[in-house]
């Protein structure tokens, strides 16, 4: 985790499994170029994730997981996003909805028994809900996706956008508009059926190796049962969300490292030292500590408070958005002073300044939206509900 790791692990569990994470993240940040330049999440990637047995990790014991806790979840999390913040993400969408399954005590539902067993076999899962004419789901758009219920099957029919994996996904939770019962709900779609397809579209700054392309559905059966719930269903504060800024602290840790090598090494010939000496990239580098030690400290807190009380996690709404908004800032200035330091050299793809730079960015258009945060946060303190 960065600066200060013995802070954070606290026991040999807890060591076993950033060992863990730190043998992924060096195997992983060996594709992370290769993935930028295509725009795909790679097979390689994939394999080294089933080899660590990560895709179910977070499983409990007996669906064959290791029963990670948040706080421990989030640490290997950000490890793994210092050698590629895409694989974390991508891998961070799979693991939360088996986070949130687990953490909801949902395992009642059939489908959801389903999705642990399959799980367990190391099979990939994401949700599909974005759309391109609804934009965020956070903003309460309805889907044009529809499944149309008939002959005891439901029909669907739609295209999502920002499908991370996309054509590495075994089943998606695809949201879909419902017309007999005028409803939103989920349906668990098993990507290798007729009429499924995947269009190559995802062409971004940032974030380009996850590989969330369109999902298309052109007449999908999909059997009753698959049937999972309405989208509207209230439930506890999404704690696993907080995979998002765990991804964009591990980058903003990456940039700190390269800038520290950087500053150790480069010496123009208008010095007789390296820059790592000079006044305002000491300062800088100060900077970006300050600002890792703060996030972490943030993050960590608060993972722990949810693991430690269940009865308070309902309370925790306010802090999660705001742990999630703090640190993504934050970690955008730092690789924002990363850049700075390494000047026009940030800018060549001979390092790896340039990607950190356009993946860190991203992490402002991830839920929760900041303008959303700030309003709920306004809510609270002028107590409307």
């Amino acid at each position: 985790m960065g600066l200060n790791d013995e802070i954070f692990l606290k026991n040999e569990r807890q060591v076993s499994l950033y060992d863990r994470a730190k043998r992924i993240c060096e195997q992983v940040e060996q594709h992370a170029q290769t993935a930028d330049q295509q725009a795909r999440f790679l097979d390689q990637t994939l394999k080294i994730l089933k080899r660590y047995g990560y895709l179910s990790i977070v499983l409990p014991e007996q669906y064959g997981g290791e029963d990670l806790s948040l706080y421990e979840w989030l640490f290997m999390q950000e490890k793994i996003a210092e050698g590629d913040g895409a694989t974390a993400l991508s891998v961070g969408w799979h693991l939360g909805l088996l986070m949130e399954i687990k953490t909801e005590g949902i395992w009642s539902n059939p489908v959801y028994e389903a999705i642990a067993e399959e799980a367990s076999n190391q099979k990939l899962f994401n949700r599909a809900s974005t759309e391109r004419n609804t934009g965020s789901p956070t903003r309460g758009g309805q889907p044009e996706t529809t499944a149309v219920f008939k002959d005891n099957h439901y029909i669907i029919n739609g295209r999502k956008t920002f499908t991370t994996m996309a054509e590495k996904l075994d089943y998606a939770l695809v949201s879909a508009y419902v017309p007999d019962t005028e409803e939103v709900a989920w349906f668990l779609v098993d990507l290798l059926k007729e009429g499924i397809s995947i269009d190559h579209t995802w062409d971004t700054l940032g974030m380009r190796g996850t590989g969330s392309d369109d999902l298309v559905l052109d007449e999908v059966l999909v059997s009753k049962d698959r049937y999972v719930e309405p989208v509207s269903g209230k439930k506890m504060p999404k704690a696993w969300l907080l995979h998002i800024p765990a991804c964009y602290l591990g980058i903003a840790q990456a940039a700190l490292k390269e800038a520290v090598s950087f500053a150790q090494q480069f010496q123009p010939n208008s010095l007789n030292h390296p820059i790592a000496k000079t006044h305002q990239v000491r300062q800088k580098l100060g900077e970006m500590g300050l600002l890792l030690m703060r996030s972490r400290h943030l993050l960590y807190d608060l993972a722990q408070r949810f693991d430690d009380d269940l009865e308070k996690r309902s309370l925790l709404a306010n802090e999660l958005a705001m742990v999630k908004v703090s640190i993504t800032n934050d970690a955008e200035r730092v690789v924002d002073l990363a850049m700075r330091i390494a000047g026009g050299r940030g800018l060549s793809k001979t390092y790896n300044f340039e990607r950190y730079y356009r993946d860190v960015r991203a992490g402002l258009h991830n839920p929760p939206l900041d303008d959303l945060v700030y309003e709920q946060l306004a809510s609270s303190a002028l107590g409307e509900k």
